[in-house]
């Protein structure tokens, strides 16, 4: 199979029978061999039944329910593994991203041997109160990341199938899969300016919380992408700069008693400061340990309750 096109979504029955008849035309028309796997994120409304007028119409649509909503990157964590196409999109279902796209992304993958293509919506229509922020944690992700991306949250991206079927989404890491991607040994990352769409139904199910939480993650993806498989490199190495300055710290203070005896260390700030760097320094350095021990033996393993398949 040429291409799978995987499209998470959550309360879009009104845009479904438009997205995949765009969909297929466009397929058909390149004479890409495609599947169309939809993942409702725990929908309430008839969007799963939509999902099944569809299957039957089309035949090349695939549909997963989850019994709740657990979020965008379970979503694509559980469509990625569903994946057959030798080349894997991803889009959002509200008619923003254009199906027009397909046909150059496959081919960026497949003809120019880009491991990863993200879309870059270089002129949006959404409000400013939406777009200067993006501008922001884009480039905090780029500072962070290394990753050359104008637009890495943009849901219109292609894969490599190998590349989807190697790397693990969790949380809300949806965000950051170009540089879980680089990290996993995929460096061969493109970019592709594409067409933004005003939403045509419905309203935008992210709040400005998303920005708050996507600079927690960032942290999060920078912390695991550098220390996950070695966290005693970081806990390990602050245990010991403040282990060893506060026994330096008592040490100091301890040659001053003993050749003034009337010193009175136990009455200087500074020798609580010392025992709190080396009881904190301690602590640190076996979180480290640890941390070690966690990582080698207990891999991290996504278990989403899926209701259904089609």
């Amino acid at each position: 199979m040429h291409l799978s096109i995987v499209i998470p979504l959550l309360d879009e029955a009104e845009s479904l029978p438009e997205l995949v008849a765009w969909i297929d035309r466009v397929c058909r028309a390149n004479q890409l061999e495609y599947e169309a796997i939809m993942v409702d994120d725990g929908s309430t409304d008839h969007s799963w039944a939509v999902i099944g007028q569809l299957a039957q119409q089309y035949g090349t649509v695939r549909g997963i329910k989850f019994r709740r909503n657990y979020g965008k990157s379970a979503a694509l964590n559980e469509g990625f593994a569903a994946a057959q196409g030798d080349v894997v999109i991803t889009m959002d279902a509200d008619l923003q991203d254009s199906p027009d796209e397909i046909p150059e992304l496959y081919d960026m993958i497949v003809q120019q041997g880009y491991d990863l293509v993200s879309g870059w919506k270089q002129k949006r229509y959404d409000p400013l109160s939406k777009t200067l922020p993006t501008k922001i944690y884009n480039a905090a992700t780029r500072f962070v990341t290394g990753i050359q991306l104008h637009d890495m949250n943009c849901g219109l991206k292609s894969y490599r199938r190998d590349v989807v079927k190697h790397i693990e989404v969790y949380g809300e890491m949806h965000r950051y899969i170009p540089a879980i991607a680089k990290w996993e040994g995929y460096k061969r990352i493109g970019e592709k300016v594409v067409k933004h769409q005003a939403r045509k139904y419905g309203s935008t199910k992210f709040g400005l919380e998303r920005f708050i939480n996507g600079f927690l993650d960032l942290m999060t993806i920078f912390f695991i992408g550098k220390f996950g498989k070695k966290p005693m490199h970081f806990f390990g190495l602050l245990g010991t700069i403040l282990f060893s300055t506060g026994f330096l710290i008592e040490v100091y203070l301890s040659i001053a008693k003993l050749f003034y005896l009337q010193y009175r260390m136990t009455e200087r700030p500074m020798f609580y400061l010392g025992i709190l760097f080396m009881i904190i320094g301690a602590q640190t350095f076996l979180a480290g340990f640890l941390g070690e021990l966690i990582a080698r033996n207990s891999p991290y393993k996504n278990q989403y309750h899926i209701s259904d398949k089609i």
